[in-house]
């Protein structure tokens, strides 16, 4: 018997860096460990997209970014990238890797944002983490954030954990998030529902679907 989920009151879906340096050949993760884990959820992610825009509820996108001159990037981070062989600002076939304004910056076309959806940039992982996400979703009173998302381990959990922080009841919607590591992705999931839900609700595509009709 599938689990009962509350009724959506005030909802929003959250689309967590699909960026061509997350999703496509010659960026940043492509450079770090290909990009088979991401091209998985893409089709589920579309779909997830279609069902929000068809049901009307807010769309907001982030992209993780940073100043050409990097002065927002820490240098314990551009360290860590390098160690990774995916530093922060090299050049790649995408242009400069998590560069604002280069190629590999902007959203994946499948799921490019359309009129009056909200682009939030962040110069790290975390969505709310010096943006305006948090006031723009006070104005309209959201509840509940549905999330989906690039990567699980990094933005998608940095993100869900300071949501759940600030009041929202969160939708970890799994089959529309990965990240490079099958068993951190998996542990990834577990961790939302331990302790009653610390982190929210763990749910798939078909579910949000159904909560959206």
């Amino acid at each position: 018997m599938e689990r009962a989920y509350p009724t959506l009151q005030s909802p929003v879906l959250l689309m967590i860096d699909f960026q061509r340096d997350f999703c496509e050949l010659g960026g940043y993760a492509d450079h770090h460990g290909g990009i088979e884990w991401v091209q998985d959820i893409l089709p589920a992610a579309k779909r997830l997209i279609g069902a929000a825009r068809k049901a009307k509820i807010p769309v907001i996108h982030t992209r993780e970014g940073y100043a050409p001159d990097l002065s927002d990037c820490h240098p314990n981070k551009l360290e860590r990238s390098k160690l990774g062989n995916c530093e922060i600002g090299s050049e790649g076939p995408l242009g400069r890797l998590l560069i604002r304004g280069e190629p590999g910056h902007d959203h994946i076309q499948s799921l490019y944002p359309i009129k009056d959806e909200l682009v939030i940039d962040k110069a790290g992982y975390c969505a709310f983490r010096d943006t305006e996400l948090l006031n723009r979703l006070k104005a309209i009173d959201v509840k509940e954030i549905l999330i989906a998302g690039v990567t699980a381990d990094v933005c998608v959990h940095s993100t869900m954990r300071s949501s759940s922080e600030n009041g929202f009841i969160n939708f970890y919607i799994r089959d529309a998030i990965s990240t490079f590591d099958p068993e951190i992705r998996e542990a990834c999931e577990r961790m939302v529902e331990v302790e009653g839900g610390i982190w929210g609700h763990l749910v798939t595509v078909d579910q949000i679907e159904r909560l959206l009709q």
